[in-house]
């Protein structure tokens, strides 16, 4: 568990409610910025490359944001900027956030009975010193058959819950 009043301040760099719902349970107190880059003209070939990429962007497109003679300099203390990113590989194609209430169904029906690759990356920076430090990792995720009412309740859950397919 996290201490009452750790040495540094943190930064979230991400819209993302379970990345908010892990630090929260973790006992931190944070502040949430969000990137609002163009995340489709970032490409890579290999998803670990474009999770850290995603995630690097992310960081440079906050910290230009951040205030000269703003509270980094007001404060001694630390500020740690986290930032990440996640995609889906499902039979050698990357997959990132669905776009429609549609392609969630398609995905999540492809599931169905299959497996998938989940790729997530992670960018610490450093505010005070500029040091960054960042990592990815890979799951294999196998599902059973998934019957389309428990799609369908998936895609109305997530539309509600995260952030809105559009």
């Amino acid at each position: 568990m996290a201490t009452k009043n750790p040495p540094f301040k943190i930064i979230l760099g991400s819209s993302s409610k379970a990345r908010r719902e892990i630090l929260a349970e973790m006992g931190y107190e944070f502040a949430i910025m969000t990137a609002d880059i163009d995340e489709k003209g970032i490409r890579r070939e290999k998803p670990e490359d474009l999770v850290m990429a995603l995630a690097e962007a992310k960081a440079d497109a906050i910290v230009q944001r951040l205030p000269v003679g703003g509270p980094l300099e007001e404060d001694a203390s630390t500020t740690l900027l986290i930032t990440a990113d996640t995609v889906v590989v499902y039979r050698g194609v990357i997959r990132e956030k669905p776009t429609s209430e549609k392609e969630a169904h398609e995905f999540i029906k492809g599931y169905s009975g299959s497996h998938a690759a989940v790729v997530g990356s992670i960018v610490v920076t450093n505010l005070a010193t500029g040091k960054r430090c960042g990592g990815w990792d890979s799951a294999e995720v196998y599902f059973l058959e998934i019957p389309d009412e428990v799609i369908d309740s998936l895609v109305n859950f997530l539309e509600v819950h995260f952030s809105p397919l559009h």
